[in-house]
């Protein structure tokens, strides 16, 4: 197959035609990369090579979009790039490429969400469901929390500002409740009420 054509179309992007009329989307570095011209013959294997390697390129440069506005786990960068109309395969390699260029880092990823969920008064369990929502795997999310600070203070705080009797059991189960659901656990409840001498029902 003969390239006929070679147009620059933005910065960085090129339209490569071929003598049939199809038009392949590639990028510079694909194009230099593959020493493309026109008039180039390219047997099936070169025109396979030069979709692979153009449809890559072209998704690098997605996900170091992607990966430039937010920090990123290497499943969430994947997921997006799905999204975006990436197959699994091509989303793995643009998360791999970036993983190993460091652009992402799933443990220092991990240990920033737990300070900054930490910082914010939440518990345990609250912060180890944020982690694999964000798709950091088990082990790196248990290592992770090890870093995670003592949450007595955060807890104690949130009480005595909402506690207002600490004789009224509605209000002391609806503060409870709120903290479960910031992701402490029941034994860590009970004993911060006990610290500012309310009493908390068994459960």
């Amino acid at each position: 197959m003969l390239v006929s054509s070679i147009q620059q179309t933005s910065p960085g992007r090129f339209k490569i035609i071929l003598e049939d009329g199809e038009e392949i989307r590639s990028t510079l570095s694909a194009v230099t990369d593959l020493r493309l011209f026109s008039g180039k013959e390219l047997n099936s294997e070169d025109l396979e090579e030069l979709k692979l390697q153009s449809l890559r390129a072209l998704s690098r440069e997605r996900a170091l979009e992607m990966v430039s506005r937010r920090q990123l786990s290497h499943k969430e960068l994947m997921d997006k790039l799905i999204r975006k109309g990436a197959d699994e395969d091509t989303a793995r390699y643009c998360a791999d490429w970036l993983q190993e260029r460091g652009f992402i880092n799933d443990e220092n990823y991990a240990s920033a969400i737990v300070r900054h969920y930490a910082a914010k008064g939440y518990g345990l369990s609250r912060v180890k469901g944020e982690l694999l929502r964000r798709g950091i795997s088990r082990e790196l999310a248990e290592c992770a929390l090890e870093e995670m600070p003592e949450q007595d203070n955060k807890i104690d705080k949130f009480i005595s500002v909402r506690l207002k009797n600490p004789d009224d059991k509605d209000e002391i189960k609806k503060i409870s409740a709120a903290l479960y659901r910031r992701g402490y656990s029941w034994a860590e409840i009970r004993s911060a009420f006990n610290r500012l001498d309310a009493e908390i029902e068994e459960y």
